[in-house]
């Protein structure tokens, strides 16, 4: 007798691919912690070159640009973060830096929601970011632009607007860890494949969202991305 499950879960969301019918399947969320000096900085964090670090999130945190969600339950204090996503296209495994990017199958704008006063509260007492990253609606991403499209990243600009104010404004340059090195370093610890997103860390600039609140964020290049909190 064949077994069936006692009930049904969610299938994985999808994320847009700009110009095309199809559409991306999210099989795990990657983000990189402080990869902009000026945002580590500001948090009152050292920079650290020795090694990137990560947290995860579920992939059913994320959430399409141009959605309209419920300020996040449990917080005071949630926070915008703009970043660079990389969406893996191929697998990867203990690549070197020079082959990482024949993993990559594009790029999108991202929109990191943290809850920070539980985020804050998790590090004093020395425990898991959980409560305060990986949560519902927290992960937005925009349409995917596909890598030979997109060309070199450079030292394209990253930038995010709250209630048509600019707050976050950088270059992908300013990154401490590149996307090579990134996708190479992940790859020792986890077998990279299809469907993988990686968050690659915010620039300076970050702020509380309210009730009614706004959000426009871009990257050169790159398909723009907006969500608006809920009054």
């Amino acid at each position: 007798m064949t077994a069936k499950p006692v009930f049904d879960i969610p299938t994985a969301p999808c994320v847009a691919i700009a110009g095309n019918v199809q559409v991306f399947p999210v099989r795990r969320v990657f983000c990189v912690g402080r990869n902009y000096a000026a945002h580590a900085a500001e948090m009152g964090a050292e920079v650290d070159r020795a090694a990137p670090f990560y947290f995860t999130k579920s992939a059913h945190a994320v959430t399409p640009s141009g959605s309209v969600i419920a300020y996040p339950p449990g917080t005071r204090d949630c926070h915008y973060e703009m970043e660079l996503v990389i969406a893996i296209g191929a697998g990867a495994f203990e690549v070197d830096e020079a082959e990482a990017l024949d993993a990559v199958y594009g790029y999108a704008c991202g929109i990191d929601l943290t809850r920070r006063d539980l985020q804050g509260a998790a590090k004093e007492g020395r425990k898991p970011w959980d409560l305060g990253k990986d949560f519902e609606n927290s992960a937005i991403v925009g349409a995917i632009t596909m890598a030979d499209a997109f060309g070199r990243l450079g030292d394209r600009s990253i930038t995010l607007d709250l209630d048509g104010r600019r707050m976050q404004e950088a270059r992908l340059s300013d990154m401490m860890w590149s996307v090579p090195e990134i996708v190479a370093h992940l790859s020792r610890y986890y077998h990279l494949a299809p469907g993988d997103l990686i968050f690659t860390g915010t620039p300076a600039g970050v702020g509380p969202v309210a009730p009614g609140s706004m959000l426009s964020g871009s990257i050169d290049g790159l398909e723009s991305i907006t969500l608006t909190i809920a009054g």
